[in-house]
């Protein structure tokens, strides 16, 4: 990828879902190949332990078990160093699986990193951002900037879930 580039492209439903391998929070690696034949929620966010990213992840796992219940497993996608994350499972009892992209790599080639508006302002920064793959690796969902409060609620209703 060129360094001039200023916004990675965005999935769309068919697109293949690019590949990925990172560290968890539980020290072993996570990889969307490992997980071919289920669905997968993967979503970006900015921070560990903020007040939006520690509600969406809240969410996530209070909806885990009807979602693995209905085929999805759910990937929280950071650029926190594992034992944030770590921190982060323990303190708000998470069990979603949380993976580190310090180098941001990974939300580039998804499109969930690049300039954004913040304040105001156009800066670079992770792009809120929640891409659900088939069982095949195919992209069959994905919505960028999408909010953190309420969000886990809309997807459900997205992916026929009430």
């Amino acid at each position: 990828m060129s360094e001039t580039q200023q916004a990675p492209a965005r999935l769309s439903p068919g697109d293949a879902a690019p590949d990925f391998t990172l560290p968890s929070d539980t020290g072993d690696d996570v990889s969307l190949s490992a997980l071919r034949g289920r669905k997968v929620i993967v979503y970006f966010y900015p921070a560990a332990m903020t007040p939006g990213c520690t509600t969406q992840a809240c969410d996530f796992t209070d909806s885990l078990e009807s979602l693995q219940g209905a085929g999805y497993e759910v990937i929280g996608i950071s650029p926190d160093k594992p034992a944030k994350l770590a921190r982060f499972r323990e303190r708000d009892g998470l069990s979603i699986t949380l993976a580190s992209d310090a180098d941001r790599e990974v939300m580039t080639s998804y499109g969930a990193f690049g300039e954004k508006k913040l304040y105001g302002k156009v800066v670079q920064g992770v792009i809120r951002s929640t891409i659900v793959v088939d069982e095949d690796g195919k992209v069959a969902l994905a919505q960028y900037n999408v909010k953190a409060t309420g969000h886990v609620a809309k997807l459900r209703r997205d992916l026929g879930l009430g």
